[in-house]
C-alpha cells in the first residue's frame, strides 16, 4: 500500500494535461477579450456597408 501511495504521489503524468487546459483556457479569455473589445467596432463597419448598400441593391 506504502508503495502504490509513493508512486501516485511521484506520477506527473495528470500535471501535464492540468497545465495544457490551464494555456487552453487562457488563449480561451485572450480571444473573447478580443472579440469583446473589436465586436463594436466590427459591428459598426458592417451597418455601414449595409447603408451603404440600400440605396444600390436591385429591384430596391
Amino acid at each position: 500500500m506504502r508503495n502504490l501511495l509513493n508512486r501516485f504521489a511521484k506520477d506527473e503524468s495528470g500535471a501535464t494535461a492540468i497545465e495544457y487546459g490551464l494555456i487552453a483556457a487562457l488563449i480561451a479569455v485572450v480571444i473573447i477579450g478580443a472579440l469583446l473589445a473589436i465586436g463594436p467596432k466590427l459591428e459598426q463597419k458592417f451597418r455601414d456597408v449595409e447603408n451603404g448598400l440600400d440605396g444600390t441593391a436591385p429591384g430596391a
